[in-house]
């Protein structure tokens, strides 16, 4: 089957005009590795997943970058983090921009070696699986929005008729044999793997790490480390509560999510679009993971950094979404599983919208239904539409 074009080519190619250096990181099976060969088909390609080759680049980092000197994609790169010093100089020498290519399955701004070394000197993108529209493309895509959400949008899933169940079962037992205990070094893989469970429970929900922490029986510092490695992985992350505070105490804990629902939906058991609509509550807090995951999707694919947030008052009043850009609000959004319009869906932006003196342009209720329109309250919209609101 033919590569699906994605949206973040553009950025790449742009990245690649301006930076010595380029990154690509994003979850395993993202298709980083696929589009870097697939635009920069050009380029010498070396994996240090290879042991012999990541050997050599550990113990003799010198000799490595003279064999691989330019116009090289380094696969899994975060394998060998001492390369990037090494490989400060080698740029340096020319600053001729679009030498490297760096590919791997954990943020490399989370890697103190790459922000020391390669600061100023390397582009960052991040890929994450596909997005609505890139999976339309791929025309495999599932006919509704809960199937959407119950298979996911990893690319391999596009391109095989592969039950979603036997693809996250190999990913998960991938992911926590081989990176989370090789790489990352943690030991208590039955632990690690019911804590994943629970945060997967959690989707949606105001958490802290004490709370997690007692419900899958560890420490809260372990619970925190744990937290940090899934978002290094591009697991799970957590959305930030809005602090400006307009007259009202805000709830300061963050929302947790996960970068694909399907995976959520696996670790849920959750095994057939059925299951998902005889489960009300959790369909409404996975389709809000859907929106914000959607919305990320789209930031990254555009090079572009997302600041967004939720709000919470002491009044228990919330808005699912802020999107604010620089220091101002561009946009208030409720996100609503339901297919059908419901104007009091826009109850907590009326009040909060003219609290915070947001025009009734940027108030947004973004729901499960098939078509976009405008009211009296603000923007009905739908995830195909979704990117009207990335700023």
């Amino acid at each position: 089957m033919a590569m699906v074009p994605r949206d973040i080519e553009t950025v790449l190619s742009r990245y690649m005009q301006w930076f010595p250096v380029v990154s690509l990181t994003g979850p395993r099976q993202s298709g980083k590795t696929t589009l870097a060969r697939h635009m920069f088909s050009d380029f010498e390609y070396v994996s240090l997943e290879n042991p012999d080759i990541r050997q050599l680049a550990l113990d003799d980092p010198r000799a490595f970058l003279t064999r691989y000197h330019k116009h090289v994609i380094f696969d899994e790169a975060q394998r060998a983090p001492s390369l990037f010093s090494y490989l400060q100089g080698v740029v340096d020498e020319t600053d001729e921009p679009g030498q490297f290519i760096l590919t791997g399955s954990q943020n490399f701004l989370l890697l103190k070696t790459v922000s020391q070394s390669l600061a100023g000197r390397m582009g960052l993108a991040h890929l994450l699986p596909f997005s609505y529209a890139e999976a339309n493309r791929s025309k495999q895509a599932p006919s509704s929005i809960d199937r959407y959400m119950l298979r996911g949008s990893y690319p391999r899933l596009y391109h095989s008729d592969m039950p979603a169940s036997a693809f996250f079962h190999t990913y998960l037992h991938t992911y926590l044999e081989r990176d989370v205990r090789d790489e990352l070094g943690v030991r208590k893989i039955a632990d690690f793997e019911r804590y994943l469970h629970l945060c997967a429970t959690r989707i949606g929900e105001h958490f802290a790490d004490s709370t997690l922490a007692a419900a899958a029986q560890i420490s809260p510092a372990t619970a925190s480390d744990w937290l940090s490695l899934l978002e290094a992985a591009f697991v799970c992350f957590r959305l930030r509560p809005y602090y400006r505070n307009f007259g009202k105490r805000l709830v300061k804990t963050p929302k947790l999510y996960f970068y694909d629902t399907g995976l959520a939906c696996h670790l849920l058991g959750l095994t057939s679009s059925d299951d998902i609509l005889l489960n009300q509550p959790l369909r409404g807090h996975l389709f809000e993971n859907l929106v914000v995951s959607e919305l990320l999707k789209h930031y990254y694919n555009q090079g572009k950094e997302p600041q967004l947030y939720y709000w919470r008052d002491s009044n228990r009043r919330e808005i699912d979404l802020v999107i604010e850009q620089g220091s101002q609000i561009r946009f208030l959004v409720e996100v609503k599983a339901s297919t059908t319009y419901n104007p009091h869906a826009f109850a907590n932006i009326d009040s909060l919208g003219d609290l915070m003196n947001i025009p009734i342009e940027q108030r947004v209720l973004l729901y499960g239904g098939s078509e976009s329109f405008t009211t009296r309250h603000g923007q009905v919209l739908t995830i195909a539409d979704l990117e009207q609101i990335v700023v």
